[in-house]
């Protein structure tokens, strides 16, 4: 799909989730990287995990917003809070908007379904709202919005690696369904409205000050404490493990292309819609995977030399909602921005557990 180009220098950009494992690292990168630009960052900070992880992110994001000269403004609040939003977009009158608010975890759904639809569905139709509301009376508008989807919209997909022309109509969990319908959304009002739209597929990602609810930082919590890990599948499973450094080039290469505006042979407006996979390119062995994760808390002097892991690793089922295996084909990415995602396992695990050591000595 051809792209329009978008200058994020001098823009005003809404960041959803800014306080958020992504948001946060996008934050920081699009005011170290961007002249004269204004982030505004909305986080409801809800207590899904610990909040002081998400302080300490804000406050790299604000280190980077003083290093810069740039300006970041945080706004506490969700995005299901419709006035809230248009609030927003009416004051900032926002350029870029990029949606990361979400509420995450696929298990999580199982328990809380009602979150998912209040904060992926409500609160993704009001994005959608205000975008359109963002043209007109003399306002050009939001010129690309980006949002998060999820490997997860390929449920029990068997062939691989997974494709965005492949068909995703078969989710296996709630939160699968609800980044599926965001995509449908998407390209409803992209087409009604004439919105530059663009939805990220994301594999699997980890990395420094990560989500402590996926499997790399629970299983480093629990071989702390002494505690078991649980391998799910009796360790039968592959992931496309992506590095947060590799995600965050991937949207912010994005946000500088938005899909070009067309008109249809009805005089309608053609949807400027597009979705891509980032994700690593290389699903990895879960059992290999610990393996190099234990390394790495081993040389960061997070573990001993000496730790027992074989008797800490319980294998148990398959958990309802996993799927087997996630692959990611990249090649649209790569042949539309030039980028596929590119750090391997051993270096970003090893960054991540340099990292947790260094975040919990200090709190020691």
């Amino acid at each position: 799909m051809k792209k329009t180009p978008v200058n994020p220098d001098n823009k005003t950009i809404l960041v959803t989730g800014a306080a958020g494992f992504i948001g946060a690292a996008l934050a920081e990168r699009l005011l170290l990287s961007c002249g004269g630009v204004t982030v505004v960052g909305a986080d409801n900070m809800n207590p899904y995990y610990d909040p002081s992880l998400k302080e300490y992110r804000l406050s790299l994001v604000r280190d980077a917003a003083e290093k810069s000269g740039n300006t970041f403004e945080f706004i506490r609040g969700s995005i299901d809070d419709a006035s809230l939003i248009n609030g927003l977009f009416e004051k900032y009158g926002f350029d870029i908007a990029v949606n990361l608010a979400a509420q995450a975890g696929v298990r999580y759904s199982i328990e809380n379904p009602g979150a998912y639809i209040t904060s992926n569905i409500i609160g993704f139709f009001n994005i959608l709202e205000a975008c359109r509301r963002s043209y007109g009376n003399g306002k050009k508008g939001v010129e690309h919005l980006v949002y998060a989807s999820s490997s997860s919209v390929y449920g029990g997909n068997t062939k691989v690696p997974f494709s965005v022309e492949d068909n995703v109509d078969s989710p296996v969990s709630l939160y699968a369904a609800t980044k599926k319908s965001n995509e449908l959304m998407a390209h409803a009002y992209s087409k009604l409205y004439n919105i530059p739209a663009t939805g990220l597929r994301f594999f699997t990602v980890y990395g420094e000050a990560g989500r402590p609810d996926m499997f790399y930082y629970t299983a480093a919590d629990r071989l702390v404490k002494g505690e078991k890990i649980s391998i799910f599948n009796h360790g039968n499973c592959k992931r496309d493990f992506t590095y947060i450094d590799d995600i965050v080039e991937g949207v912010f290469r994005v946000i500088q292309g938005a899909p070009e505006k067309a008109t249809g042979a009805d005089g309608l407006p053609l949807a400027p819609h597009a979705v891509y996979n980032i994700g690593g390119g290389n699903p990895e062995n879960l059992l290999d995977f610990i393996k190099t994760l234990e390394e790495a808390l081993i040389e960061a002097k997070v573990l001993p030399s000496d730790f027992d892991f074989d008797s800490r690793k319980e294998f148990v089922p398959m958990q309802p909602g996993d799927v087997p295996v996630t692959y990611a084909d990249c090649s649209a990415l790569e042949e539309d921005y030039g980028f596929t995602p590119r750090t391997g396992i051993d270096e970003g695990l090893r960054r991540f557990a340099r990292w947790y050591k260094k975040y919990y000595d200090k709190e020691d």
